[in-house]
């Protein structure tokens, strides 16, 4: 087991009364209809993409960690739900390509919106783009859990109970079915999974009615609490009372079918540093100040563009009017806003947007020569290429004709080295002959005589 200084784990009443999805508005039906339709998700593309019940588990654990940190409102459950499946995979040593990922859940998009199944290209720009948002949301689910990422499932302690009480093979698929089901709730991100496991293994021995020992309790054993425990069947319960999952369409940023086309929602924090309609204020202010710099009512026209508040801004109003009547407007993004309209008002002179249009073409020409450069040494290196492929198939000729010649020779060597061998032998022959039949005469005269 992994023990860390800060365990963010688990979550307690009050953060989950308080979740980031309640706060956006989002009431606790829709949030705990979202969760199933995730975890869902999850085991399904787990099956198809033939995963270990280990890598849906670990899955769905980081779903509702992450949903614990950040809202169904501003990150899209379709999109999420494939970061931690791809995650997962790697966690626990079954990684899959992200082609086989993205496929799978545009494949289990289609079938579940009855759209025409269309394969995933993977040189399209939807594929490119789907893959782009699953690395995005792969790093925001690590920077939220701040990398610590491990997992510890109730299935190993749901064995290690049962095999004490000896109890029958049953019930110990029963409980095991429970554990399964126990991760589409939030019971992983509230207890510990020996509480989890105590609470399925009681659940599972009510069912089948098998009698565990109460005195001395044996969820003391374990390190489990009565209450707990109860707990934990309270919310299995409700759990089987819920409808059937469904997809609801809450998220800002969703209009594809997977993820999203759009960059992520900024936080709050950031939303404060750059009002949406920051602009505004300061071209208000600037032109104000171009047209009437002494007037008497400059300041409150300023002022009262400043009141303009963006959504999102916290900043209080007399704060804003401070900033504005004392000119100590320090925000990085309204500094850089007028220095744009500064360059704006500047580009309105005719002659600055003339030497603007020369530049723009002396510029143009000058990527029009920088094209024909290279494609002149382009030609130039296909020329060369070409050359020296000439010189290369030369080269192979004359060896091949060298070769040719070399055989040519050493046949004709052999031939002549043959037909002097058949005339020292015929000659020899003839020489047989002759001393064979000169023998046979002699042989005769003597016999007369």
């Amino acid at each position: 087991m992994i023990y860390t200084a800060i365990d963010t784990f688990y979550v307690t009443d009050e953060q989950i009364v308080n979740s980031p999805s309640r706060k956006d508005g989002i009431d606790q039906e829709t949030e705990t209809i979202l969760r199933l339709y995730g975890c869902e998700l999850i085991q399904e593309s787990g099956i198809l993409l033939r995963l270990p019940q280990a890598v849906m588990a670990t899955g769905q654990v980081l779903l509702h960690r992450f949903y614990f940190k950040k809202s169904f409102a501003r990150f899209n459950v379709k999109r999420v739900t494939a970061s931690c499946v791809w995650l997962a995979a790697k966690l626990e040593e079954s990684p899959r390509k992200i082609q086989q990922v993205l496929n799978v859940f545009h494949r289990m998009e289609c079938r579940r919106e009855n759209l025409p199944l269309e394969p995933l290209e993977p040189h399209s720009k939807k594929y490119a783009r789907l893959k782009m948002e699953l690395n995005r949301t792969e790093r925001h689910l690590l920077k939220e859990m701040g990398f610590i990422c491990h997992v510890e499932h109730p299935h190993k302690f749901i064995l290690n109970y049962l095999a004490q009480v000896e109890a029958p093979p049953e019930l110990m698929q029963e409980a095991w079915n429970l554990a399964n089901d126990s991760l589409r709730t939030t019971l992983c991100v509230r207890f510990k999974s020996e509480v989890v496991a105590c609470g399925v293994v009681y659940a599972a021995a009510r069912r089948f009615q098998v009698p565990f020992p109460e005195n001395p309790p044996w969820w003391k054993v374990f390190d489990a609490e009565k209450h707990e425990i109860d707990e934990v069947c309270k919310v299995l319960a409700n759990l089987y009372r819920q409808p059937k999952a469904r997809y609801i369409e809450i998220c800002k940023e969703s209009e594809s079918n997977i993820l999203t086309n759009k960059t992520l929602d900024p936080s709050p924090d950031t939303k404060e540093k750059f009002p949406k309609n920051s602009t505004n204020a300061v071209k208000t202010s600037s032109q104000y100040e171009l047209s009437n710099p002494e007037s008497s009512g400059g300041k409150d026209a300023v002022v009262k563009a400043a009141l303009e508040k963006p959504k999102g801004s916290k900043k209080s109003e007399n704060e804003i009017r401070d900033a504005f009547v004392n000119g100590e407007l320090r925000d990085d993004s309204t500094i850089g806003k007028s220095k744009q309209q500064s360059h704006r008002a500047l580009a309105d002179d005719p002659g600055d947007r003339s030497k603007e249009r020369d530049k723009e073409r002396s510029r143009a020409r000058d990527r029009e020569r920088d094209r024909e450069k290279d494609k002149e040494r382009d030609r130039g290196r296909g020329r060369e290429w070409e050359r020296d492929r000439e010189r290369e198939r030369d080269k192979e000729l004359e060896r091949e004709r060298e070769k040719g010649r070399d055989k040519n020779h050493r046949n004709d060597e052999r031939s002549k080295d043959t037909g002097h061998s058949e005339k020292s032998r015929h000659h020899l022959s003839s020489r047989d002959r002759d001393y064979q039949s000169s023998s046979r005469t002699s042989s005769r005269d003597k016999e007369r005589h």
